[in-house]
């Protein structure tokens, strides 16, 4: 099979596809014949040596897929060969095959495309688990999502309409703001040519924003941090602008607000019960047509260096998928 590897740390240029043997299952494993997978932001950093989970070399990046089960090993019970299926895997899902843990997979829900269903699990289900979940949010209360065009931006808004939210988006540009406002934001700001703080307080009428949903970090989350409501949440999703921002704790104090850390993988590992509701509860909107992943831009498995770079000068909207199977 085919698989792009990572063989030595470095940018995306760096990787090459080659021809390497087919997994074999085992006890507990299965094996997936992949027909799509996205590109997210851990993909970009795992090939630099920057991420959290750094696997040996060498290695195929990418955490998400979708596919069709090729073959099961002894105790596997939740899924046949034949079955459509979307997982989440830490690195491996750039390939023609993979094998991981049956645990990472979930079938693929009726009427869902290999494209969508490669953009879904990971966006979505960290999004549910950070706004359902660690900020409890509420009917009624304002949300703010920073970097609203990306793939965890775009399911944060769908999922805060869904959980009967309002909605402020914001992003760097006026044609990612637009793909916003398709997905149902019901305000948005460019930050890029706006004053933050200042829209945030025109926008609430001074009161601040009940939840702040960042993955981005850099230069965004203090002034985000600073316009949020008494008792809000501001919850820790990523960041994706490079830099890990250092906020004012006394700002925490005189806000009574929560800094909530949002650790996805981790949560699924360590709480599989609570995961499972939160599947469910994703695959309930998703049939009620409330959650459609936005797939911008495709490439072939080849042209996978090129998706990745896409993803890494923060040009994408929504997923950037890679097609892999027929």
């Amino acid at each position: 099979m085919k698989a792009l590897l990572c063989k030595q740390f470095g940018p995306p240029e760096s990787l090459v596809l080659e021809d390497v043997p087919s997994p074999q299952a085992g006890a507990g494993e299965v094996v997936v014949s992949i027909k799509a997978a996205s590109v997210n932001f851990p993909d970009v950093l795992i090939i630099q040596n920057k991420y959290q989970f750094k696997p040996p070399l060498p290695f195929s990046p990418g955490s998400e897929l979708a596919g069709v089960v090729k073959e099961v090993g002894s105790g596997v019970s939740n899924v046949k060969v034949g079955d459509k299926v979307i997982a989440f895997t830490t690195f491996g899902a750039f390939a023609e095959e993979v094998k991981t843990e049956a645990a990472r997979l979930l079938p693929l829900p009726e009427g869902m495309s290999f494209e969508e269903g490669a953009s879904f699990i990971l966006t979505y289900g960290t999004t549910d688990h950070a706004l359902r979940d660690r900020a409890q949010m509420k009917a009624g209360e304002t949300l703010l999502v920073l970097g609203a065009a990306g793939g965890v931006g775009v399911a944060a808004i769908e999922i805060g309409k869904a959980m009967g939210a309002r909605v402020i988006a914001c992003a760097s540009s006026d044609d990612k703001l637009a793909v916003c406002r398709q997905h149902g934001a019901d305000e948005a700001i460019n930050y890029a040519t706006e004053d933050l703080r200042e829209r945030i307080k025109a926008l609430t009428g001074g009161k601040g924003v009940d939840v702040i949903y960042d993955a981005v970090g850099g230069p965004y989350s203090e002034p985000a941090f600073r316009s949020i409501a008494w008792r809000g949440r501001h919850l820790v999703i990523g960041f994706a602008a490079g830099d890990i921002p250092k906020l004012p704790l006394n700002l925490a104090l005189l806000k009574g607000a929560s800094v909530v850390g949002v650790f996805w993988g981790d949560f699924t590992r360590r709480e599989p019960q609570v995961f499972a509701d939160s599947a469910r509860q994703l695959g309930r909107w998703y049939r009620e047509g409330k959650l459609k992943p936005h797939v911008s831009a495709t490439f072939p498995l080849e042209k996978a260096a090129e998706a990745i770079n896409l993803l890494a000068s923060r040009k994408a909207k929504g997923k950037v998928v890679i097609r892999i199977g027929d």
